[in-house]
């Protein structure tokens, strides 16, 4: 059964679902910080999930970094997969711009987290929520 990772818990919020991958964001609103945690258990490399699979989570990933980069206009999106810290699996896909904090560094240990405010939380949902209009489950909607 598919659990996820504790760290992960504890970092992100619950955004939803798309057919393969739950979709995160994590708690820093120094950055639109998303990540993708294919729902299959005990996998911590792409080689691990099988062929449909894999191209599900790429499918995934690249609809939502294209539908970020629009969304809240992006100069460069960051995506990866490292897992060095949380092993689970899951691809962070992260908007970035000129203006951000660390650009043009990379995000990982540069500042503290800075968590979102209730209303910050809701406004990216909302935003969200008119463009994830196919294939994805928001969280606490019926099926």
């Amino acid at each position: 059964m598919f659990a996820l990772d504790s760290r992960l818990q504890q970092d992100c919020l619950l955004v939803g679902d798309f057919a393969l991958s739950r979709l995160l964001l994590m708690n820093d609103a120094n950055y639109p910080w998303f990540i993708l945690v294919p729902r299959r258990e005990e996998v911590s490399e792409l080689f691990q999930l099988d062929a449909a699979d894999q191209r599900q989570l790429w499918q995934e990933t690249t609809l939502l970094a294209e539908t970020l980069k629009d969304t809240f206009a992006a100069d460069k999106m960051n995506v990866a997969t490292l897992g060095n810290v949380v092993s689970q699996l899951h691809m962070h896909v992260i908007v970035r711009r000129r203006d951000d904090i660390a650009w043009p560094a990379p995000v990982w240990g540069r500042h503290p987290a800075h968590p979102y405010e209730a209303s910050q939380v809701e406004q990216i949902i909302a935003r969200l929520r008119l463009v994830l209009t196919r294939d994805f489950q928001f969280a606490g909607e019926p099926a």
